[in-house]
């Protein structure tokens, strides 16, 4: 199975492991015209840091509100932004989930909100999580069922 049949996959959709071969993902992802953000998180240390380079990457309008709850609002509208699908990779999150586990499990939560809601509109929405302890927040591996 490709990257490109994972990706198509709106009811596999949801919150992963970045796979080892992550730009060949980011590849078969812009080649199936998904909008793909990589969002770097190893200086993200709180919630209003991990808030702030979310909207920056995403480029998320003024209005955001800058909380959880603006955050799922921005990734269920993506209007500015409309794609067959989408992908948010979360490089380097380790550092963030250790230093904030309850607050990385929240941000986890709306990620799922997010692509719940896409799955219901038949439009895949992935979050590829980096560097962190996929056991204890529960992250399964790309690609395996």
């Amino acid at each position: 199975m490709t990257y490109e049949d994972i990706l198509a996959d709106s009811g596999q959709a949801g919150i992963y492991q970045v796979p080892p071969d992550v730009d060949a993902l980011e590849a078969a992802a812009a080649g199936s015209d998904f909008a793909v953000w990589r969002i770097d998180l190893a200086n993200v240390r709180s919630k209003q840091e991990l808030l702030d380079a979310v909207a920056r990457e995403l480029a998320f309008p003024e209005w955001f509100g800058s909380n959880w709850d603006a955050l799922e609002d921005c990734l269920t509208d993506l209007s500015w932004s409309v794609a067959s699908g989408y992908v948010l990779i979360l490089a380097n999150a380790g550092a963030f989930a250790a230093a904030q586990p309850e607050e990385f499990e929240t941000a986890l939560e709306v990620f799922d909100g997010a692509a719940e809601y896409w799955y219901d509109e038949d439009v895949p929405f992935w979050v590829l999580v980096g560097d962190a302890d996929f056991a204890q927040f529960d992250i399964p591996v790309l690609g395996e069922e």
